[in-house]
C-alpha cells in the first residue's frame, strides 16, 4: 500500500497515485480528494522508499509507522505535533522507536512523520506492512516460473533452393543433402 502512497515536496499532505500520463503522474490529496498532476520537476518519494536513521541500520518507514501504530492502538497520535516542542518530539519519539539516531533524525522529521501517520490513520488506512505487498507479487513469480516454456525447437519450411536448406540445417542441428 505503501507503494502508492506519495510525499511531493512543496505540497502538504500525502497524495495517493490514481493514473500515469506521459511525463506525469495524476494523484489524489488524501487531505481533500483533489486530483492534480505532477511533473517530473516535482520531488516525489513513496513512502516506501522513505527509511528513519537509527544506531543499528537504517528502518524502513513502513516498520516506523507499524511501531507507531502499535504505541498509539491505531488511532491519532496522542501529542500534537505542531505545538510540541522539540524535547518533547524527540522523548515521544523515543518511545516509539527507542534506538532512533538524535543526531541525524531531526524534529522537523519527527513531525512530518505524526503528520503523515495522521493523514494515513485518518484516511483509513492502518497496515503498514511490507511483507504483504511482498507477498501479494510472490504469486505472480511463481506462477512465472511454473510456467516455463519449453525450449523453441528450429523448423524451417521446405526452402525453394539447396543453399537455403543447408543453411536451415545448420542452425537447427539437422544433417542436410549436400550437392
Amino acid at each position: 500500500m505503501l507503494k502508492t502512497i506519495l510525499a511531493i515536496a512543496g505540497k502538504p499532505g500525502l497524495f495517493k497515485l490514481v493514473s500515469r500520463g506521459n511525463n506525469m503522474l495524476i494523484v489524489e490529496s488524501l487531505l481533500d480528494g483533489k486530483r492534480i498532476p505532477t511533473y517530473s520537476r516535482d520531488k516525489i518519494m513513496a513512502l516506501s522508499d522513505i527509511s528513519m536513521f537509527t544506531m543499528d541500520e537504517d528502518m524502513p518507514l513502513s516498520e516506523v509507522l507499524t511501531k507507531l501504530g502499535v504505541k498509539e492502538g491505531l488511532k491519532p497520535a496522542s501529542i500534537d505535533a505542531k505545538k510540541a516542542d522539540n524535547d518533547q518530539l524527540r522523548e515521544y519519539f523515543g518511545e516509539v522507536l527507542p534506538n532512533f539516531d538524535r543526531d541525524r533524525v531531526y524534529p522537523s522529521d519527527i513531525r512530518k512523520l505524526i503528520t503523515w501517520y495522521n493523514i494515513l490513520i485518518g484516511v483509513g488506512i492502518t497496515d503498514f506492512s511490507m511483507e504483504e505487498e511482498n507477498a501479494a507479487e510472490q504469486p505472480k513469480v511463481e506462477q512465472k516460473a511454473e510456467t516455463k516454456k519449453e525450449p523453441k525447437k528450429t523448423t524451417c519450411k521446405a526452402p525453394q533452393k539447396t543453399q537455403k536448406k543447408a543453411a536451415c540445417a545448420s542452425k537447427t542441428g539437422v544433417g542436410a543433402k549436400k550437392g
